[in-house]
């Protein structure tokens, strides 16, 4: 039997195959949307799963702000952030964020909610900075990639 021809060669950049993913987070809990959105980042839905390399899709998520905490997480969570000077820890909740998205100063396409929680999901390192470039979040239904012909799928039927 040759052995050879079963071993399983991993992915390169000239073989990954990018897509756009168009995800609904109308009425999703915050955390488990974003833990399936950060398995699509990754690409650990695809079969050329490859540990080292960017071989996730770029995920769109529209009407990011109809997006719910169970409990009064929404109010209670606290996040924390650090500007490296003393007594500069802040504080901010999920309330907090999701208000800040609204202002015209935060870049289209980066809601900080979103950046935080899934940022979190990612591999620390460049490998993790450089995939959450690939994450795309807008507050109402439109978003200015249909140029790319983005696929909507449903997020309840990922596992």
């Amino acid at each position: 039997m040759d052995t050879l021809s079963y071993k399983t060669l991993p992915a390169t950049p000239a073989t990954i195959q990018k897509e756009w993913v168009v995800i609904d987070a109308t009425d999703q809990i915050l955390g488990r949307l974003c833990s399936k959105v950060a398995k699509i980042l990754r690409g650990k839905n695809k079969p050329d799963f490859t540990p080292y390399l960017d071989c996730g899709d770029n995920v769109i998520i529209i009407n990011a702000d109809k997006v719910i905490m169970s409990g009064d997480k929404m109010n209670k969570r606290e996040y924390l952030r650090y500007t490296g000077y003393p007594g500069g820890q802040r504080v901010f909740t999920p309330a907090d964020l999701m208000e800040k998205s609204f202002k015209k100063t935060i870049k289209s396409g980066k809601h900080p909610l979103f950046i935080k929680v899934v940022k979190g999901m990612l591999p620390k390192g460049p490998l993790g900075r450089g995939l959450i470039d690939n994450l795309y979040v807008y507050n109402g239904s439109e978003h200015p990639h249909e140029a790319n012909n983005p696929k909507v799928i449903d997020i309840n039927k990922m596992k």
